[in-house]
């Protein structure tokens, strides 16, 4: 039997399996099962977080506040993302975030279709994860080349969010939201990939990841469904 016979009845290596979507591997495997845990446990404490927050009727923290309090804690958690104290940063985190959305939960509530429009972003948004994490397990394919453009596309929704925010620009609202909506949905597809082919190796930074992804989209699609709902 010729080598190429031979080459042809090899195994295929781990790497080429994922290139292939053949399989997952028992690291990645286990990566995206404690990256799952994590995210169920940070949202489900945002959300007890937000809830709080509406209940005390506390204060939007302001502008200034939730960039410096989401930077410095991000900052924490990159800085211990391999220790033990990589867990209470990601809650710290993820706390104080579901603490800033409290008041907006709260506005959007006061509308004459607030409790349809904060039920359709909620379901939107979890109709979004699970088709788009569905796509990326299932096909294993290598969204990584989707990276530059995701950076790219973040920095020009951030810098046009505080133009919209300084400016008080409707449309200008309306459109980075729905950028936001299209980037988070990439995030999503993005991240979950590199867990799948070992681009992530670190749960802490994945669940981190996921999470903003879906805060942003739900904050984003909290504004569009509201913006409809004032219009009512």
């Amino acid at each position: 039997m010729s080598d190429d016979s031979m080459s042809t009845l090899r195994p295929l290596d781990a790497h080429t399996q994922r290139a292939h979507g053949v399989s997952i591997s028992d690291s990645s495997r286990k990566v995206l099962r404690n990256t799952y845990a994590l995210l169920g446990l940070t949202l489900a404490f945002s959300a007890l977080v937000a809830g709080t927050a509406m209940a005390l009727k506390l204060p939007a923290p302001g502008l200034i506040v939730t960039l410096a309090g989401f930077f410095g804690l991000m900052f924490w958690v990159n800085k211990t993302a391999h220790k033990a104290q990589g867990l209470l940063a990601v809650f710290a985190f993820t706390g104080f975030l579901g603490y800033t959305l409290g008041p907006t939960l709260s506005v959007v509530l006061a509308l004459p279709q607030g409790s349809a429009v904060v039920t359709q972003a909620l379901g939107t948004t979890a109709l979004a994860f699970l088709g788009l994490s569905a796509v990326a397990l299932t096909t294993k394919r290598d969204f990584s080349f989707m990276g530059s453009f995701l950076m790219i596309g973040s920095l020009v929704a951030f810098a046009l969010s505080l133009g919209a925010i300084f400016f008080s620009i409707p449309a200008l609202s309306l459109a980075v939201c729905a950028l936001v909506v299209m980037l988070m949905s990439g995030m999503i597809l993005f991240e979950t990939s590199r867990i799948v082919n070992g681009g992530e190796t670190n749960y802490i930074l994945a669940t981190v990841s996921l999470y903003l992804s879906l805060y942003n989209l739900f904050s984003a699609l909290l504004a569009l469904f509201g913006m409809g709902g004032r219009d009512e």
